[in-house]
């Protein structure tokens, strides 16, 4: 039961807001059902199917609001929620921030939902996470991976007649390969809605290769080199960056999208003039609900176009007390890039670092978005478009405001865990010193 269509999510909906007795009332119900695989040292720990499903209730009198979940769906634990809802709504102090619920919406069907995805059982995870553990052991490495699926629903309904419903599916996984010595590693992480599109076994070869190839790793001084960041690395430091696009945060002082005296960054040349940034809930690698938490439509939206910065996103009161219409932020991000691969970026550099991820990032300055982490599961040399040598790691202090500015060249972008993110090519990268971490 835990993935209700469209007409049986609303069924259940129209249900609980006939119960409500407040000024307003807002339902959501989502349900997930998948399973998922966990392996180390070669041989699987772990494998589970999980199914869930709740119901939460916003109830308001005035501008008071109360709120009370439930994983119950008869019509008494139906009322139930809704009364408890109401009962706190009254005990609680008024929102001086409250926006009345929107009334019907319009929305374009989303491409979220794949059915090859949603039919997949254990034994297609199992035979997935076989052809992993097969490169690993043919090769005399250890490989830690996760495997999991999904199909979810989600839906929203309230008392001023808005219903928007979207059901959509995920593939993801992720492995460590190392080699029996633990002097190398290497890494890959990938998820689609499709699951046509998620090969593990030729994904389990690149981190292999990088297991052997990062072995018996050289040091050589930190400063500022030419870096080729691939989409994960890429996409690690940028995550931090795409929560700057508020509106609110900015003109409160509180972003690097803020400016010095008050105002924010909006209409400025922020970044290189080849860093085009857009979100679409409708691209064919990344599509998303075409709706928000709030039932506000989703549609594509420029961000930043040759460096410049073209929108931030406004919450329903933040549009209200700008005067401005409401534009919400979609994760769908996608930078465009051009047509070369990893590999052209790298032949086109005479000296330069190869990084495949980062990991424990941290921020330094929100204020300029430095960050500081490490490298991690791959990091080599490169000299006249070659790769020399595998690298000792190193903690690195940069901010991705700073580097969308030194971008000398974009590849061809790939879906990542933040967006559609390109291979990126960064001049005077900055790394601060070594770390003996494989």
């Amino acid at each position: 039961m835990a993935i209700l269509s469209k007409e049986e999510a609303q069924a259940i909906l129209k249900k609980v807001i006939s119960f409500s007795k407040a000024d307003a009332c807002e339902v959501s119900l989502s349900g997930s059902d998948g399973g998922n695989i966990r392996y180390a040292r070669n041989a699987v720990s772990t494998a589970g199917q999980i199914s869930v499903m709740s119901l939460g209730v916003s109830s308001t009198f005035g501008k008071k609001t109360g709120s009370a979940t439930i994983n119950e769906f008869d019509d008494a634990s139906l009322q139930k929620v809704v009364q408890r809802a109401e009962e706190l709504a009254k005990l609680a102090p008024e929102n001086p921030e409250y926006m009345t619920p929107l009334g019907p919406q319009t929305y374009t069907e989303s491409a979220t939902f794949n059915q090859a995805t949603a039919a997949m059982t254990p034994d297609t995870r199992a035979e997935m996470v076989g052809k992993s553990l097969s490169v690993s052991k043919a090769a005399n490495l250890e490989a830690a991976g996760f495997l999991e699926n999904a199909t979810r629903f989600n839906a929203i309904m309230n008392s001023k007649g808005l219903f928007a419903y979207n059901k959509g599916t995920d593939v993801s996984f992720s492995v460590t390969v190392r080699n029996q010595e633990g002097t190398g590693s290497g890494y890959v992480d990938q998820s689609f809605n499709d699951l046509n599109k998620m090969d593990t076994l030729a994904l389990s070869k690149i981190a292999a290769s990088k297991a052997t190839k990062s072995a018996a790793a050289k040091a050589i001084e930190p400063g500022k080199y030419t870096v080729i960041l691939e989409p994960l690395a890429a996409s690690d430091i940028l995550g931090n960056m795409f929560r700057g696009f508020d509106a609110r945060s900015a003109d409160e002082g509180r972003s690097f999208m803020s400016k010095k005296g008050g105002g924010t960054r909006l209409g400025e040349q922020l970044f290189s003039e080849n860093v085009n940034i857009y979100s679409d809930p409708l691209n064919p690698e990344l599509p998303s609900s075409t709706w928000d938490g709030d039932g506000l439509p989703v549609k594509r939206t420029q961000w930043v176009q040759n460096g410049v910065v073209k929108n931030l996103s406004y919450s329903r009161y933040w549009a209200a007390q700008k005067g401005v219409q409401p534009l919400p932020f979609n994760r769908s991000i996608v930078i465009e890039g051009g047509n070369q691969s990893l590999e052209d970026l790298i032949k086109s550099t005479e000296k330069g670092i190869l990084v495949t991820r980062f990991w424990y990032i941290r921020s330094v300055d929100p204020q300029t978005l430095l960050l500081t982490g490490l490298t991690r599961d791959g990091t080599f040399y490169i000299e006249n478009g070659e790769i020399k040598f595998p690298l000792k790691n190193f903690r690195f202090n940069e901010s991705p405001v700073i580097m969308l500015n030194n971008v000398e060249a974009l590849g061809k972008p790939v879906r990542t865990g933040s967006g559609m993110i390109p291979p990126m090519k960064i001049r005077d990268f900055t790394f601060t010193s070594l770390s003996d971490a494989v």
